[in-house]
């Protein structure tokens, strides 16, 4: 009796001991075999940018810096090709030109926007139309303002026509600017803090001057993504910027200073992407300003500025042109490539003598971006040589563009990606004086000038466009209504790890189909 009632407690001690014994960590979590840990290690990439997005809704921005991000979160009805740079549907599906004024563009069926509710032609209409109403006062409304009438003819058909013959349309179309929004969550929120699109990443979350965070879309029509976080963090000094990338704090940074490329190029884990591309940074004039419409003014200033040794300094990062069309954008010819006022120091010293151009100070503006600091201390220096007395102001990307938009400046540094592609979609809005106050931040108005650019925007004729646009481009040289410090080359220095990135030449850059190995 005594044998079985030991042998009883023996066995219920095991068991008590087995119980204790058994591990509280979830299974698999320890990495033994049917692990899942590799497999649960999410993929981020983590973008620097010198400078915070200014908003999040592409009807109310127009800077890079806040299309970097809004690039991954909507789409447009065109994309261009970046290889070809020939334009192709992406939420479209076709189009078709019945005659002149109309367009009929068919889209893609079963997309969802970001927050479930369907993208269709109604998302469409609403997008166009709010875009160019004058309440938004949206800053690219220009885009569209050919448009009459959008028309929603069936979910998935819209008619747009326009006021005259459009040739720019589809590459409008296709601009960041015309991404398509959803209704449902412009009006219930405030796109500019909680962007909604049909985007692969969707909006998670924004601690401003700090970082912005985008999740993976599961439910995206194109299928998901591999990266299933993008954080887009804030260093101010991009030479900390290179330093994280060296040390994998961060794993991708563009628009690469020419001043240290050599240094990143050197840096073992990091792989550099450099390509021609369509952005031009040009000196231009407040020209409301009453000294600025003195020719003789402008001609001091663009004899006074060497571009030649300024490109020298970029490392290979620039394009020298005096075209404000660069090689890269319908309309430019090679032609005018010598077209601008030369550099002449002694005739620039001359004029500013007889006229007395140095007795008053001059503003240069700037933006806290190296590349233009780095175009600012130059220019000063060489303004000074030639008897100019100029004070250099610089400020954070977004006060900067609402100073120059006012006109709070006597000269400044601006610069244009043309995400479009197309001569047209560069004069009108930078030039034409129908948006003087708005994306027009130089104020330049000439009747001339704005004829020549209607024109080329008012045939669908391609070679009486090119025609137009190369005569205006020559009458801003004649001008020196502006001043090209360069075409940019665009760059992406990423870890190496980092597979599949586009980037255009426009200087855009898409992460949809992007990995980490």
């Amino acid at each position: 009796m005594k044998k079985n009632w030991l042998l009883l407690l023996t066995l219920i001690g095991l068991l008590i001991l087995s119980a204790c014994s058994e591990s509280t960590i979830p299974e698999d979590a320890e990495g033994g075999e049917g692990s899942t840990s590799s497999e649960a290690v999410e993929q981020e990439v983590i973008y620097a940018s010198t400078t915070d997005a200014v908003g999040l809704s592409p009807t109310l921005t127009n800077d890079s810096v806040s299309s970097s991000v809004m690039s991954q979160v909507y789409e447009n009805l065109f994309e261009r090709n970046p290889e070809t740079m020939e334009l192709e549907p992406k939420l479209a599906e076709s189009y078709e030109n019945t005659d002149e004024l109309t367009w009929v563009i068919k889209l893609k069926e079963g997309i969802k926007f970001q927050d479930g509710t369907p993208f269709n032609a109604e998302a469409v209409k609403y997008t166009f139309e709010k875009l160019v109403d004058p309440a938004t006062a949206a800053p690219r409304a220009s885009l569209l303002e050919p448009i009459d009438t959008v028309t929603a003819v069936d979910e998935t058909t819209v008619e747009i026509k326009t006021k005259y013959p459009y040739g720019p349309l589809l590459a409008a179309l296709s601009h960041s600017n015309a991404a398509i929004i959803s209704p449902t969550a412009d009006e219930a929120q405030d796109l500019m803090q909680n962007p909604v699109g049909t985007g692969p990443f969707k909006f998670g979350s924004w601690s401003q001057g700090d970082q912005i965070v985008l999740e993976k879309n599961e439910d995206y029509w194109d299928g998901a993504p591999d990266l299933d976080r993008v954080t887009y963090k804030v260093v101010p000094e991009i030479s900390t910027a290179i330093s994280m990338l060296q040390t994998g704090e961060v794993n991708f940074i563009d628009a690469l200073p020419s001043e240290q490329l050599s240094r990143v190029e050197s840096l073992d884990n990091v792989e550099v992407t450099k390509k021609e591309g369509t952005p031009v940074y040009y000196l231009t004039f407040n020209h409301s300003k009453e000294r600025n419409k003195n020719p003789d003014f402008r001609k001091a200033v663009a004899s006074a500025v060497d571009r030649d040794a300024f490109v020298e300094k970029l490392n290979g990062l620039g394009v020298r042109s005096d075209s404000i069309l660069g090689p890269q954008v319908f309309g430019y010819e090679e032609s005018a490539d010598n077209g601008g006022t030369a550099y002449d120091p002694e005739a620039a010293k001359k004029l500013v003598k007889e006229n007395g151009f140095g007795d008053e100070p001059i503003k240069l503006l700037a933006a806290n971006r190296d590349n233009f600091i780095l175009m600012a201390e130059i220019v000063q220096s060489q303004l000074t040589e030639a008897g100019f007395n100029v004070e250099i102001e610089t400020m954070e990307w977004a006060t900067f563009l609402d100073t120059a938009r006012a006109g709070e400046y006597d000269l400044t540094f601006l610069s244009w990606s043309n995400v479009t592609s197309d001569g047209s979609e560069m004069f009108y809005p930078n030039f034409h004086s129908d948006n003087v106050g708005a994306s027009n931040r130089a104020q330049y108005s000439n009747p001339e000038f704005d004829k020549l650019v209607e024109a080329s925007r008012t045939t669908v004729d391609q070679e009486e466009r090119k025609n137009y646009l190369a005569q205006a481009n020559q009458l801003m040289l004649d001008e020196d209504a502006a001043i090209v410090m360069y075409h940019g080359v665009v760059t992406a220095a990423t870890d190496q790890s980092i597979q599949g990135l586009q980037l255009d030449p426009n200087g855009q850059w898409f992460l949809q189909k992007v990995i980490r190995e």
